[in-house]
């Protein structure tokens, strides 16, 4: 007795392979998170026990080092800490973050979603990963670290609050994988989810493709750009301005080389936030230093409780504003010359009304950057009198789009209208040709005027015979042969020759006739020989004229 046995492929097996193949590319993407995450803590705990080991009266042990290490790390993310050791013996937040600081997390988030996204080569054993899986992975590995940090950091001298850092590490790690996959995938452009209605889609699809938001974007950017620069010159100038008392504050902090080291990098980590604070105070609304004292170019007034640090050495003096301070009126000033001038676009047939909306929307944009910049450089320093520091996020927002619209919208114009102006005189007229604001409709007119050289289906080439009218039958009134039947007219040729030269249309010309005996006067010979070759006018033909040479 034969039994026989028919195996056959499993349907449900090709699905399972491909989900054990993506596992463990999905596996590694959440590593690389954790990895990333990691490496933040391994970097920042090394610089803290470094510097706890060179420190001549440490006041904890190791493991106090490391607790503040991830307290450190969660500050990067802009998470509050509570200092409990104050003299009144009320907790202290610390919510100024160090914009240096944030870097470290940013850049090792990217990195690890860009590698996330490039592994993979799309065969059979190694599938590629949807941008979304890849998002999902990274930040979930992330995320879990930020949660163990959190909890580490719960036993050490400045343990983070759990509600800041409940929302403060996730945006940070959910941006930075954002724009580390959307830079792996080529940067395309940016499409909302199939769920999102409608209306949604179709505005993200105008602003994509009118470049009036591009260069609104683009305006708004140089304008913060402009306003972070001349604060970083205001920052500089008063330091050198100040230097002795800087010099003297670094100084009397403390007499150890490691603490100095220390306070040297605290420094260096607030430049950004200084730069902000530069901007603002030449916007106008200046920073709090305090819950009663704010500097503006107009004045420093109000009770200051400022701790003693080099930065804040530099302050303008108390009292009424002078000339020396009005100048930083001048950063706000460039930002908004520097908006207009980026909001033209270098075309004839945009309105006027179009680059004053432009220049409008670039203002905002500004305005909205310098608020979410003033709102991560500010927070509070302690209890009571230092509970508000630095920049009001939203006053210094409607500073800088004030600024930026007044002064962006007419210059927009102006430029625009001077681009745009009528040129006049033949070498203009020449020049014209070439202008960018024209380039749009020169192929246009061109493809428009375009006809061929010779008939369709005529035949070309140097030196050859190209038929352009039809036979001719014609006789001269009056003469001997009137009577005699008409004798057809071999049909004019033009012998075309590929040169360089414009080409010039010659309106229609008389008939070619036929010369007969006795029709005219009579030619010698010799001059008939020499323009035998000669053809007679051709209506409507296209007539090269040769440059001269050189």
């Amino acid at each position: 007795m034969t039994q026989v046995t028919e195996r056959g492929t499993l349907l449900p097996t090709a699905p399972q392979a491909a989900a054990r193949r993506r596992s463990p590319a999905a596996a590694a993407c959440v590593l690389g998170g954790a990895v990333a995450a990691g490496l933040g803590l391994g970097f920042l705990a090394v610089l803290v026990i470094v510097l706890w080991i060179s420190s001549p009266y440490p006041d904890s042990g190791p493991g106090g080092a490391l607790h503040l290490a991830a307290g450190l790390w969660l500050l990067a993310h802009g998470t509050e800490l509570v200092r409990y050791d104050t003299l009144s013996g009320v907790p202290a937040p610390v919510g100024v973050t160090p914009l240096l600081l944030v870097a470290l997390p940013m850049l090792l988030m990217r990195r690890a979603a860009r590698l996330g996204s490039a592994s993979g080569d799309g065969s059979m054993d190694d599938e590629v990963l949807p941008p979304s899986v890849v998002f999902s992975a990274v930040t979930c590995g992330y995320l879990t670290v930020g949660a163990m940090a959190t909890v580490y950091a719960a036993g050490g001298p400045m343990p983070a609050d759990p509600l800041s850092a409940a929302w403060h590490v996730p945006l940070v790690a959910v941006l930075a994988a954002a724009g580390g996959v959307w830079e792996a995938r080529g940067r395309p452009p940016v499409t909302l989810p199939a769920w999102a209605p409608g209306w949604a889609t179709r505005g993200v699809r105008t602003a994509i493709a009118r470049p009036r938001y591009a260069l609104a974007l683009r305006s708004g950017a140089a304008g913060a750009l402009v306003l972070l620069g001349g604060g970083i010159l205001l920052v500089g100038a008063s330091l050198a301005w100040h230097g002795s008392e800087v010099q003297g504050s670094f100084l009397a902090l403390t007499g150890v080389w490691s603490g100095r080291f220390a306070v040297l990098l605290l420094a260096l980590t607030l430049i950004p936030n200084a730069m902000v604070w530069g901007a603002a105070y030449g916007l106008g609304p200046g920073f709090a230093l305090g819950t009663g004292a704010t500097a503006t170019p107009l004045g420093f007034g109000g009770s200051p409780a400022l701790p003693r640090f080099p930065l804040l050495a530099a302050l303008p003096p108390e009292g009424s504003g002078t000339p020396l301070t009005w100048a930083a009126v001048a950063v706000p000033v460039a930002a908004g010359l520097g908006v207009g001038w980026f909001a033209v676009r270098r075309a004839r047939e945009v309105s006027y009304g179009e680059t004053a909306l432009t220049a409008a929307l670039g203002s905002m944009v500004c305005g909205l950057v310098m608020a979410g910049l003033a709102a991560a450089a500010a927070g509070p320093m302690g209890a009571a009198a230092l509970a508000s520091f630095g920049p009001v996020w939203w006053q210094v927002g409607a500073a800088a789009t004030g600024w930026t619209l007044a002064l962006a919208v007419p210059l927009a114009v102006a430029v625009h209208a001077w681009r745009t102006r009528p040129v006049r005189g033949a070498a203009a007229a020449a020049d014209e040709w070439h202008d960018s604001g024209v380039r749009e409709l020169r192929w246009a007119a061109l493809r428009r005027a375009a006809t061929p050289m010779v008939p369709v289906g005529a035949e070309e080439g140097p030196g050859r015979a190209v038929a352009v009218a039809p036979p001719v039958s014609g006789v001269v009134p009056g003469s001997a042969v009137a009577s005699a039947p008409p004798v057809p007219v071999a049909p004019p040729v033009v012998a075309v020759e590929p040169v360089a030269a414009p080409v010039v249309a010659v309106g229609p010309v008389a008939a070619p006739v036929v010369v007969g005996p006795g029709a005219g006067p009579e030619v010698p010979a010799a001059v008939a020989d020499a323009v035998a070759p000669l053809l007679p006018g051709v209506s409507g033909a296209r007539v090269l004229s040769r440059r001269p040479s050189e």
